[in-house]
């Protein structure tokens, strides 16, 4: 290898026992094509799973099966046991109590949730004609798309932050985008498409000051750094579980729980009520008031089987570890002629997660050809279509790190994107 100065920045880079980790996770088994090691950079769109997550569904299928918080017999038993740990454990991992935790199906159906609860809410969480949501243009689709339709059907305006150029958001305005007519800023921790870091103190602050609530997308964050909701500052916080090495099909809502107690469900059916006549119920308290019908329950338990997983690691560790691949990976990005990184340039509040483009080439011809030496990464709008647009592209290749890469695929990487770009020159 030759002697560069991208070469020495990975003398002792990792900070994780990678190989170790890697045995924990069954694909990386596999061969890619041309019989290619995977080389997985797309962990912001879903994590792989470890046996430990993989062995907990089983064995909760295999073995306690039954329907939670139905039966008295000892399947059931055991099932509550199971699904209420897991929620013990969700709630330990956010330094959260266990009542306000509530499962959903994922991170898009918690943001509809608090949508809908708003609307159907009597008291100050409600949300009606003329009053103001503030988003910004660093929002997934799934925390834009639910409060635009609320205002559609509801009246209420919608306001948003801008994002400059380098991927913050100008908070330049703060005191006329958040107004005494706002109710709720809902705003991401971290952008999935650039890896900034918003400023989240200032519009906490300016939110709280006018009595709106905050509603935290923590995607990108809860997954690769220690979270504590009650340093925030926040009201309510979701991610997906799928992302933090947990099943597909599993979410969570977090929020403060003077604020659930005053808020209506969102679903309706068994489960979640105190009482019912044929005209009319009463509602369970908090959180079995917001988990109609049978919940995701080998689900649960494997997320949480997920989130010990991190846990045990250490989530500074991993934050740290991920953080030096993107320097690397930051660094030979910039060297290259052609190759532009867009967002933030440096460390500087951003996380794991790199976009940037090729020079007259379309994201998904970058992305194929990476395929080829066996690096899976995320090409196209990634669900930002408005932050896209704002920043005048098509589409961008998306490369994302967490606990299971390390410098050796940093460098597979960038030998893929210099390939890619220079593969088309020729052409």
């Amino acid at each position: 290898m030759p002697n560069t100065p991208l070469n020495k920045m990975r003398i002792g880079l990792d900070l994780l026992d990678v190989d170790t980790i890697k045995k924990d996770f069954p694909i990386f088994r596999r061969k890619m094509r041309g019989d290619r090691d995977l080389v997985f950079l797309d962990s912001a769109a879903t994590s792989q799973k470890p046996f430990q997550v993989l062995d907990s569904e089983r064995n909760f299928y295999s073995n306690h099966n039954a329907a939670v918080h139905r039966g008295s017999y000892l399947l059931a038993e055991e099932a509550n046991a199971a699904f209420e740990g897991a929620r013990e454990v969700v709630a330990h991992y956010l330094g959260a109590s266990a009542s306000e935790i509530i499962f959903t199906k994922s991170a898009t159906e918690s943001l509809n949730a608090l949508a809908v609860s708003f609307e159907r809410t009597v008291g100050d969480l409600h949300v009606g004609p003329g009053d103001e949501i503030v988003l910004s243009e660093l929002e997934h689709h799934a925390n834009l798309l639910p409060w635009q339709q609320l205002v559609k059907r509801t009246g209420a305006v919608l306001k948003w932050f801008e994002v400059n150029s380098d991927g913050s958001l100008d908070l330049s305005r703060i005191d006329s985008v958040i107004t005494d007519k706002c109710k709720v800023v809902a705003i991401t921790h971290q952008s999935n498409v650039l890896g900034s870091i918003p400023d989240l103190a200032p519009i906490a602050a300016a939110a709280h000051a006018v009595g709106a609530v905050v509603v935290l997308d923590g995607c990108q964050s809860v997954p690769h750094m220690a979270i504590d909701v009650t340093k925030l500052g926040v009201d309510f916080l979701v991610f997906s579980g799928h992302k933090a090495l947990g099943p597909t099909g599993i979410g969570v809502l977090w929020g403060r729980l003077e604020l659930l107690e005053q808020m209506e469900p969102f679903l309706y059916g068994g489960s979640m009520l105190e009482t019912a006549t044929m005209t009319d119920a009463t509602w369970a308290p908090v959180p079995k008031r917001f988990e109609a019908g049978v919940p995701n329950m080998a689900q649960a338990v494997g997320l949480a089987a997920g989130l010990e997983y991190l846990q045990n690691l250490g989530l500074d560790r991993i934050h740290d570890h991920e953080m030096a691949l993107t320097e690397l990976a930051l660094t030979g990005l910039q060297s290259m002629d052609g190759v532009s990184v867009i967002g933030p340039q440096t460390l500087h509040q951003r996380g794991g997660v790199i976009s940037f483009t090729i020079d007259q080439l379309h994201p998904h011809d970058i992305g194929q050809v990476m395929d080829q030496y066996g690096v899976a990464v995320r090409t196209g709008h990634h669900c930002a279509w408005p932050l896209l647009k704002k920043l005048g592209l098509l589409g961008t290749t998306r490369a994302s790190f967490y606990l299971y890469n390390d410098s050796h695929d940093v460098e597979i990487f960038l030998e893929s994107v210099a390939a890619a770009r220079d593969y088309f020159r020729k052409r």
